[in-house]
């Protein structure tokens, strides 16, 4: 992840909602709405705290999370045991789940190619942001 950028109130993002669309045999019948959604307003819970970050890598498979997808992280969320993290050990930033117990903090990785990091005693770390929502590219 090199890209952070943080999210400003000066642009809103409006889309037209559709209603539910099925993802199973389509339906004619489907009632469509003209109302508006504020993603802002969906996505984002406290502007001030909110960053998006873009991936870079395929550790984060398994969670849904690919190269090049943008995470919506919050800073103002408290890390618990088993949240997607944006954490920094030993000046690196990563992306990892965060795994709290007796053996200690462990950022696992979320595809078996890539090893899961034990987070050392002494190390430098620290939790930058709890990512909320990934934005997927189909």
């Amino acid at each position: 992840m090199h890209t952070c950028a943080p999210i400003t109130s000066a642009k809103h993002i409006l889309a037209a909602a559709v209603g539910r669309v099925p993802a199973g045999y389509p339906s004619p019948a489907q009632d469509y709405s003209d109302t508006k959604i504020d993603l802002s307003e969906m996505l984002i819970r406290d502007q001030v705290s909110t960053f998006i970050v873009r991936v870079s890598g395929e550790s984060m498979q398994g969670a849904g999370i690919s190269d090049g997808d943008e995470l919506i992280v919050d800073r103002s969320v408290q890390p618990r045991d088993g949240h997607v993290v944006i954490a920094v050990i030993d000046g690196e930033m990563t992306v990892k789940r965060l795994s709290t117990g007796p053996k200690g903090v462990v950022l696992k990785a979320e595809n078996p190619d890539y090893p899961d990091l034990h987070v050392a005693e002494l190390s430098d770390f620290r939790v930058w942001g709890v990512a909320t929502t990934c934005l997927h590219h189909l």
